[in-house]
């Protein structure tokens, strides 16, 4: 199968090797500037590299396109590629609206073409324990969900496309999709009922030139902030989020609640986690996307949990959290477009879900006014 990518940076050459490892031939990438897709290109062994999207996709005429590019910028060549009648594989947020979300699930699924949502952290392998856990009944019926993250994100990164709103930028379109997924695999797809609060903590970022790498724009945070010649761009999307949720479990008689907790800017007292309690007991999981180890309390004390050898040999051998998800879901997608039978996988119809679900939770539209009372 031959894969063309969009995007040239920490997502785009990740998608590269995810799918070079599911044994997929990478024919082109397509970036925006092009000094930097031809260095990408070129240091990755990729024949094909371009900045002009609809040509690549004449030129390569690929099975598949992996869209590794911000929010803000998949719209248009997801509808191209399915127009092309490619399978899609893309990065969330799906796009920045859920509107157009919705609408690219419906070319999809009208075209017959297989889509991939990568909400991939559902494929870490504390979660993928978790899962089975709950599934053979050790904590009886859940009943609640609770995942914590505070990042303490430094607030002088430079101004970019997760500062704003129509980018694709936010903490619910690149944090909450990841954790609502996980919430999902442990306990049941089915999303019943939503409520939340969003808050933009950050106001402003500076403007620096060059940072073309998500990964690395830590080194660009300018040494002097007060140097009156900075320019600074002003935030307009949320850094902190809480939601609650509710969940339809096939393992429960009652709706599953869910608690999701962000503080993108303020620094963390304890570890970041993710618990799943039940009748019977709960499990813990360290780590914001639940990549660290796992406990089990049987409702009498803490055990921590041996990862078994079966799921530790699913694990992709490839260094870095997102990376390994990214080669997990890569190999689900790859199958099942070759005819084998895979486990279900997050698809355009959980991306466009989402994408409305974040337009309802950052509407503030939850509270009830008690001043009166």
């Amino acid at each position: 199968m031959k894969v063309l990518i969009a995007g040239t940076g920490f997502a785009g050459q990740g998608h590269v090797e995810a799918f070079r490892a599911a044994g997929a031939e990478i024919s082109g990438i397509v970036g925006r500037t092009p000094e930097v897709v031809a260095q990408v290109a070129e240091k990755m062994g990729i024949p094909y590299a371009g900045t002009d999207w609809q040509q690549a996709l004449d030129d390569c005429k690929p099975d598949i396109v992996s869209i590794a590019t911000p929010g803000g910028a998949h719209y248009e060549p997801i509808k191209q590629a399915i127009a092309a009648g490619c399978h899609v594989f893309c990065d969330k947020p799906m796009t920045d609206r859920a509107d157009t979300a919705v609408e690219l699930n419906e070319l999809a699924e009208a075209k017959g073409v297989k889509t991939a949502y990568a909400a991939s952290f559902r494929y870490a392998p504390g979660v993928l324990h978790a899962k089975r856990l709950v599934a053979e009944g050790a904590i009886g019926e859940p009943t609640e969900i609770e995942c914590i993250s505070h990042f303490n994100l430094e607030r002088d990164i430079p101004f970019g496309w997760s500062h704003r709103k129509e980018d694709g930028g936010g903490r619910l379109n690149n944090n909450f999709t990841h954790t609502l997924s996980i919430a999902c695999t442990l306990v049941g797809e089915t999303i019943l009922n939503v409520a939340g609060e969003v808050r933009d903590d950050l106001g402003r970022a500076p403007i620096v030139e060059g940072v073309h790498n998500f990964a690395t724009r830590r080194s660009f945070i300018p040494k002097d902030l007060d140097d009156p010649s900075l320019k600074w761009g002003e935030s307009n999307v949320e850094w902190s989020y809480t939601v609650m949720a509710q969940l339809e479990s096939p393992m429960a008689a009652k709706p599953v609640s869910v608690l999701f907790k962000h503080g993108g800017l303020v620094p963390r007292f304890h570890e970041d986690h993710i618990v799943v309690y039940g009748t019977e007991g709960a499990i813990y999981i360290k780590g914001h996307y639940g990549s660290g180890a796992l406990y089990l309390n049987d409702g009498q004390e803490w055990r921590e949990q041996a990862l078994p050898a079966d799921i530790e040999a699913q694990v992709p051998d490839v260094k870095g959290e997102t990376e390994q998800c990214w080669h997990y879901l890569a190999r689900l997608f790859v199958k099942d477009i070759a005819g084998e039978s895979v486990e279900p996988y997050p698809t355009f119809r959980e991306g466009s879900q989402y994408q409305q679900i974040i337009e309802i939770i950052r509407k503030n539209g939850n509270w009830t006014d008690v001043s009166g009372l």
